[in-house]
């Protein structure tokens, strides 16, 4: 019996409320495939303008490159400096949009660059005044030259050695986990299906008298019950990511060729250490590297995110694995910037994200449209819709182009952009003075992860048997980041189906210390088993954790 009475309880009854959409549902405007970043923007943006829409994630949302960010929403310095003024412009007003809809989980942070070379001040400080003259009404604080000792103020434990001042802008940070979350809720609350779990194993075509037909349907299955469905539409979204040649591949019927790929997945390695390695609440940037790339030391839920790294690979593998050459470069390029070397020793948690880089063949063929620089959205012969690269920043704004495409094609029809021109929250927000959408906006995105991530619902999950119960807290303050009520809120309100889940996505505890999140693990499954009924193995889920917080423990 489940805290609330019920065998299994609330969680088990909304997963089944969802399925039996499935079933009972004979035809869909949309189905969109993968529970990303892009995905489900286009499932939150469809269901809004009113189209039927189903969204099916194979494992769990931002499994993949989406929780795994640098944890930036940024305009992208780089490309003002490329001249692309068109690209940094989109990515500053989405940069807008998350911190308005969602300022639980979206704030702004302040960045500074050292400076030890004599051209260092001016020629950074020019190019990022005017990036915050771009944003306009959207920025999000001055940029200011600092003196060696502000500089040493603002990041109290950079080198001193060669300092000659530093930079100060303004940019944002998130959890980005927590909002794919919250992208998931807000589409179901406004009608979508969203179920992870499940997976596309098909692709149907209707007849045509010559060439391929047209997709007319996409066969799924439950992973948990094994159950099959056929979920008709003739409008079919591909939204895997680095996985999107993956569900091209089953685009083709017999003696047709295999596409060719559009993606050549890159790795971004991210190593954790503590936050007294860079106390305080601003973020290390450094511009180029002794390699010419970027490194970033970023507060982020109590820790110091230490990144990242851009190695192509031929493969794309769930859970890439660092390279002993990346977390070399890592941690040999924060000892020439930080006065406290960070050693492997020192690493909590490093994780790896795959970057879905768009080759340059793709976006030359006949059936694709590159958008803009960052990502592109493709329209096979028999109507698949394929979009991949970008950035979550942009994500929104992608998934109104995939939406464009798709009406003109003929898969939707035409919609406006939307209902009623209001911007609306997401679940979870909370609006007013100091809410994220200025500079004076609260902390909790630089603290160890607490109840201020849940925005509006802090009630609701302060209501929950538990909620005093603290199954973990963090090493350095002893502040409790992990409560008996936040597994029940993940499981109830969150969909969350295992352990993994929750620590992972959901508390973030995986991502911020491996070994802390692999000792939690049982208590945590019985949380869950509480929650979730008979049918989840409890044991084979807090194992499958364990082995997970040990590949993120070593470097």
């Amino acid at each position: 019996m489940s805290a609330n009475g019920a065998p299994g309880g609330l969680a088990v009854a909304r997963r089944a409320a969802a399925l039996q959409r499935l079933r009972a549902d004979t035809a869909w405007d949309l189905v969109v495939v993968g529970g990303g970043a892009t995905g489900l923007s286009v499932a939150l943006e469809a269901a809004t303008r009113g189209w039927s829409v189903a969204l099916l994630e194979a494992d769990d949302y931002a499994k993949g490159t989406s929780s795994r960010a640098t944890k930036l929403l940024h305009g992208g310095v780089r490309y003002l400096a490329q001249g692309d003024v068109g690209l940094v412009r989109e990515a500053l007003r989405e940069r807008a949009h998350w911190l308005e809809v969602a300022p639980h989980l979206a704030q702004p942070l302040a960045f500074v660059v050292p400076a030890r070379r004599g051209l260092d001040l001016p020629f950074y400080g020019a190019g990022l005044k005017a990036y915050e003259l771009l944003a306009g009404t959207r920025s999000l604080g001055r940029t200011q030259w600092l003196s060696s000792a502000a500089t040493r103020r603002a990041l109290p434990t950079v080198r001193a050695a060669g300092l000659s001042g530093g930079v100060r802008y303004w940019d944002a940070q998130f959890d980005d986990a927590r909002l794919a979350v919250a992208l998931a809720r807000t589409a179901a609350a406004r009608g979508a299906v969203v179920l992870n779990q499940v997976r596309v194993t098909g692709l149907e075509r209707g007849a045509a008298a010559c060439g391929p037909g047209r997709l007319v349907a996409v066969r799924a299955r439950d992973a948990e019950t094994g159950e099959d469905w056929l979920l008709r539409t003739g409008c079919v979204v591909n939204a895997t990511g680095v996985w999107v040649d993956a569900l091209r591949a089953l685009d083709c019927t017999a003696g047709e060729a295999a596409p060719a790929p559009m993606v050549a997945p890159s790795q971004g390695v991210h190593l954790v250490v503590d936050r007294a390695f860079l106390p305080g609440h601003e973020a290390l940037l450094v511009p180029k590297t002794a390699d010419g790339r970027v490194l970033f030391a970023v507060p982020w839920l109590g820790k110091t995110v230490l990144g990242t790294t851009d190695t192509p690979r031929a493969d794309a593998p769930a859970e890439p694995l660092p390279l002993a050459e990346e977390v070399d470069f890592i941690l040999r390029e924060a000892a020439r910037h930080l006065e406290r070397v960070p050693t492997r020793a020192d690493v909590r948690s490093a994780w790896v994200g795959l970057r879905p880089l768009v080759r340059p063949a793709a976006a030359g063929s006949g059936q694709t449209k590159s958008i803009s620089r960052e990502h592109t959205v493709a329209v096979s012969a028999s109507g698949l819709v394929t979009v991949t690269g970008g950035k979550w920043t942009t994500a929104r704004s992608m998934a109104e182009d995939v939406l464009a495409q798709c009406q003109r094609h003929g898969l939707l029809a035409p919609r406006p952009a939307r209902l009623g021109g209001a911007v609306a929250p997401l679940l979870g927000a909370w609006w007013g003075p100091g809410s994220g959408s200025e500079v004076g906006a609260a902390r909790a995105l630089a603290e160890p992860p607490g109840e201020a991530l849940y925005g509006s619902e802090v009630a609701a999950l302060q209501a929950l048997p538990g909620a005093q119960r603290w199954l973990a807290r963090d090493a350095e303050t002893g502040q409790g980041v992990l409560s008996e009520a936040m597994v029940r809120f993940a499981a109830r309100e969150e969909m969350a189906r295992s352990v993994e889940d929750v620590l992972a996505r959901r508390s973030r505890l995986l991502f911020l210390d491996a070994a802390q999140a692999g000792a939690v693990a049982d208590a945590v499954a019985q949380v869950l088993a509480d929650e979730l009924g008979p049918a989840f193995d409890a044991a084979a889920s807090a194992q499958a954790l364990r082995a997970l917080a040990r590949q993120y423990g070593t470097v």
